[in-house]
């Protein structure tokens, strides 16, 4: 349920995580720049940028962590530097490189952080069970935390993460470690809490933003580039809706005449040609979809076509697209806020 203000002049909606323009510098380095953006209830916001681009510096910052150089940064109304532990009460938070105590075994650990948090009686044992299944760290559960393999440990930090079951949760790199089979488990885990919660989590596996994310910003060399959709991103792919199609027993110029003709086409190109076969890449106008149109205009025509599809894009292109004219500064600001 969202939160409703009256300030006098009305009622409003107060997003969830509200950022104002977010500055953090390291000696002559800014490593994050100004950065301002909100999160409602509900969405599982993904939080990209290349390596020192100032995702776990800007994370740290929201959580109280680490203190901004200037901006603010309130959670459900409360503002992170006047009242913290306000803040805190809301938010689950899994770093980077989540330190655990390494003699003590999930089980202690987790009845650690329930006190800390205020859980008692069957509260603490009905919260301790479900995260424990939620994260599949039953068979570990009493043994010691230093001897469990990168995996599990990552489990047993994002299970204090959600222990609380708070309304806000922030994730670094929640499947670091994991293999395949558990990284579907923690994104259906994600997927299933996203709706009556704020979700912000930093990955670079980009395959993660597109399985459970509804939106997805891009900072670089510390500054905000991109917002917006998974899909809208996508649509940003140089090769977005280019039809793909293998046509047999045509010739490979008077099929690309023919198709110049097809409204919204901007250009083809032979990818291959034979006496036999031709292979064409048809590119559209400003991305429109082409697939219906070509499919349709080489019905009419008669031609055999043993291969049509239409290629999505890929998020990775986008990304480079976007962020590599920050790579030189993004890599120094990171070296200089320790970020990886």
């Amino acid at each position: 349920m969202a939160m409703r203000v009256d300030d006098g002049g009305g009622e409003y909606v107060v997003p969830m995580i509200e950022i104002r323009d977010l500055t953090k510098r390291f000696g002559p380095v800014v490593a994050v720049d100004g950065v301002s953006f909100e999160v409602e209830r509900g969405e599982v916001l993904g939080f990209l940028g290349p390596n020192g681009a100032g995702k776990s510096t800007t994370m740290k910052m929201v959580t109280g962590f680490l203190a901004p150089d200037a901006g603010s940064v309130t959670v459900g109304g409360d503002d992170i530097a006047s009242s913290p532990i306000a803040v805190k009460r809301r938010i689950g938070y899994l770093p980077e490189g989540a330190p655990l105590y390494g003699d003590m075994t999930p089980r202690a650990f987790l009845g650690f952080i329930a006190e800390i948090r205020g859980l008692a009686g069957a509260r603490r044992r009905e919260r301790i069970d479900t995260v424990v299944e939620q994260v599949s760290i039953g068979p570990v559960l009493d043994r010691p935390i230093e001897t469990l393999s990168k995996g599990f440990k990552r489990r047993v930090g994002l299970a204090q993460a959600i222990l609380h079951d708070p309304e806000v949760l922030v994730l670094d790199e929640p499947t670091d470690g994991l293999d395949p089979n558990q990284k579907h488990e923690v994104r259906n885990l994600i997927r299933g809490m996203s709706s009556d919660k704020v979700i912000v989590l930093s990955t670079h596996i980009l395959e993660e933003v597109e399985a459970v994310c509804s939106r997805a910003i891009i900072i670089a060399s510390g500054r905000l580039v991109s917002d917006g959709t998974p899909e809208a991103l996508v649509s940003r792919a140089p090769n977005h809706n280019v039809v793909c199609c293998g046509l047999r027993g045509v010739e490979a110029s008077g099929a690309v005449e023919a198709l110049g003709a097809v409204d919204g086409v901007q250009r083809i190109d032979v990818v291959a040609a034979s006496a036999e076969r031709v292979s064409l890449q048809i590119h559209p106008v400003n991305g429109a979809s082409l697939l219906a149109p070509v499919a349709e205009f080489a019905r009419t025509r008669g031609w055999e076509v043993d291969e049509l599809y239409a290629e999505r894009g890929r998020l990775d292109d986008v990304f480079r697209a976007i962020t590599r004219p920050h790579g030189s500064s993004a890599g120094n600001a990171g070296a200089a806020s320790g970020e990886g």
